[in-house]
């Protein structure tokens, strides 16, 4: 009998925590008054799929990850894209996949893009001009760390991984830096940074526009 009451107690309070979880989510994507994509950058490893899926499912929208819509729309890997076809034919293709992830209902959604979309004028001039920037900024130890046993980035495949990150930082964070939003990501756990990039977001003058907007730093350094 004990048992079965502290069954329905564990459910009861699951319950009310799943509860007052989307009563939170619903508040926040109210508060925050989201009326455009959420369009994440940074490098490989900073954490853009995870982080912008936590991002969606808090705030009560989808999430898009644009390099599964590239693989879909191309038949292939991305891997085999840069491979058989070269690099500028995959940027041809993630510059019509990005506008098409901009113009599909429902319009306001996460988007999460590969390294070098934010770097490619026409993705960048689309994405500060319809949508909400965030970078997720991560400092090269976290990058290779996070990055050394996957096998899905073409720039990584049989070289020296920490040279060509380092590289690719010295020559794409001036660009990235020109995102709304800068979250610095450190090797935390997901939910440390989602509450970071939250704070970000709510501090952000959503309503302004691209002329005026004020870049909001949403650096917060450990407690």
């Amino acid at each position: 009998m004990y048992y079965i009451i502290f069954f329905i107690d564990i459910k009861f309070l699951l319950s009310v925590f799943l509860f007052l979880y989307n009563m939170l989510s619903m508040r926040r994507k109210t508060q925050l008054q989201i009326n455009k994509p959420i369009v994440m950058v940074g490098l490989m490893g900073a954490g853009k799929t995870s982080i912008g899926r936590a991002l969606a499912r808090s705030l009560g929208i989808p999430f898009v990850d644009s390099d599964k819509e590239i693989e879909k729309a191309a038949g292939c890997s991305v891997v085999d894209i840069f491979s058989l076809y070269g690099e500028k034919e995959f940027r041809r293709v993630e510059e019509k996949v990005f506008e098409r992830l901009l113009d599909t209902p429902p319009l306001v959604k996460v988007i999460s893009t590969g390294e070098g979309a934010f770097i490619t004028d026409a993705v960048r001039k689309m994405a500060l001009e319809r949508a909400l920037t965030i970078w997720l900024r991560a400092d090269l130890d976290l990058l290779v760390k996070r990055t050394n046993f996957r096998h899905t980035r073409p720039q990584l495949l049989n070289t020296d991984s920490r040279q060509i990150l380092a590289q690719l930082i010295a020559e794409r964070y001036d660009t990235y830096a020109l995102a709304d939003i800068t979250v610095e990501t450190r090797d935390e756990n997901i939910h440390k940074t989602l509450t970071k990039v939250l704070c970000a977001i709510e501090q952000f003058p959503l309503a302004n526009t691209v002329a005026d907007k004020k870049k909001t730093k949403g650096e917060q350094n450990e407690n």
